[in-house]
């Protein structure tokens, strides 16, 4: 049954209540105000305007009520060898899946729904993620379950692992996965944050991640989105960055019918530094919308930022991103680059850099490129053995892979090359349309 956008929205504002107390309390009702108050985003609004969520509204999401048992053989090719692991199925805790022993003094990494009487969750939770102004966020801040709490106190050389997994159910249900990750004063750590699902069930996975770094603190974020074929997939992560610190991102789109993801990065003092990776790829009938914001709001900051999509079949890709440099951010040194690779004559890649320049004392530069498989490079490929299919595979994961192996972390450095091949290889040999 088909419905429509303001029913979609009804339906998603009609799941349980979650019980809390105190600070939380007031935090959840407020943002429930917020949702009611809000509207489903449409092609009419301007960040959406290439975003077409008419397949959202093919199906009536149910709250999820209940919460599959899985074993460690489920999850095991997602896993990440050593390191600190962290599992939610279906937005619920599992601590049979989870591995905190590599964890040290120095790092808590836990439940959020065990933390909530920590007063560093309360000063810091809801208060980075824009629920007032963020429909899809306000829904999130009022129905989530539980979710990841992360905080680092020292340098922390093994990597935190947050596997949110999602399983088939008899009836669409949404779900709303939740992270916090904050970084005290001259604080080092990797953390992959990784969207999963096991099969090909229909689900709604809202996600929000609030990420806070003090002084001197350096983060390394990694974002993983390979859902399954069915799925659909909105997520957003707010990011405040403060004085000399560093905050290193990964994003990787590659599953679901419907993806987006928006991360807003905003310097709240002098000398940081700010490095934004991404990359979509897409086959068949998906789409993968990526905003980005950084937010240069103090002097000497520095960002790079490379976003590269890939697009195959009838996919659809988008990237904006967006630079404001404020009028007391001097010193700003800022470049931006799209980088994107049609597959096919059906596939489209709308990109749109931007920036917002209130300062003269700058350095900013942007540009955006779109092309297909370079032609020569094809022709050596094939001269030198090669069929056009596996040529065609070792050009576009050499695109991908730029942005793949940045991250420092072998193991899923190798898994993720293997996703790359693996759907590109099942689209082009069986012709699914996902």
């Amino acid at each position: 049954m088909k419905l429509t956008k303001e029913q979609c929205y009804e339906q998603l504002l009609l799941g349980k209540a979650v019980k809390s107390e105190g600070w939380l309390e007031k935090i959840r009702l407020d943002a429930l105000s917020r949702a009611q108050a809000l509207t489903f985003p449409s092609g009419r609004h301007d960040d959406w305007r290439f975003t077409d969520l008419s397949p959202l509204f093919q199906h009536g999401f149910q709250p999820a009520d209940s919460f599959a048992r899985l074993t460690q053989d489920d999850i095991e090719k997602f896993l990440i060898p050593g390191a600190i692991r962290l599992v939610f199925v279906d937005g619920s805790y599992a601590a049979e899946l989870s591995d905190l022993t590599p964890a040290r003094t120095g790092v808590t990494v836990a439940s959020l729904a065990d933390r909530l009487g920590d007063k560093i969750v309360e000063s810091n939770f809801g208060r980075v993620a824009p629920y007032q102004q963020d429909a899809f966020v306000a829904l999130n801040t009022n129905f989530f379950e539980d979710g990841a709490w992360v905080h680092v106190a020292k340098e922390v050389m093994t990597p935190i692992h947050l596997l949110h997994v999602a399983t088939r159910r008899e009836a669409p249900s949404a779900i709303y996965p939740r992270c916090m990750v904050v970084m005290e004063q001259s604080s080092r750590a990797t953390v992959v944050e990784d969207y999963v699902g096991l099969d090909d069930g229909i689900y709604f996975s809202n996600a929000v991640t609030e990420v806070v770094l003090k002084e001197q603190a350096q983060l390394q974020h990694v974002r993983v989105q390979r859902e399954e074929k069915n799925a659909f997939h909105i997520g957003h992560c707010s990011v405040k960055a403060g004085r000399d610190s560093l905050y290193a991102a990964t994003s990787l789109a590659f599953g679901a019918r419907v993806s987006r993801h928006v991360l807003h990065v905003t310097q709240q003092d002098e000398g940081v530094e700010m490095r934004l990776d991404g990359l979509a790829l897409v086959a068949g009938r998906q789409i993968a919308d990526t905003h980005t914001l950084i937010d240069h709001a103090a002097p000497r900051g520095k960002s790079v930022q490379l976003h590269k999509c890939i697009a195959d079949g009838s996919a659809h890709a988008v990237f904006s991103g967006k630079i404001i440099v404020h009028e007391g951010a001097s010193g700003t040194d800022s470049t931006q680059s799209s980088r994107n690779l049609l597959l096919s004559d059906k596939a489209r890649i709308d990109t749109q850099p931007q920036l917002e320049i209130f300062n003269d004392d700058v350095k900013c530069k942007h540009g955006a490129t779109i092309g297909q498989i370079d032609a020569d490079a094809l022709f050596f490929l094939k001269s030198r053995g090669l069929t056009e299919e596996r040529a065609r595979n070792l050009l576009t994961h050499a695109f991908a892979a730029e942005i793949i192996v940045k991250i420092p972390v072998p193991s899923l450095v190798d898994s993720l090359g293997k996703t790359i091949l693996e759907r590109m290889n099942g689209e082009r040999v069986r012709g699914v349309r996902t």
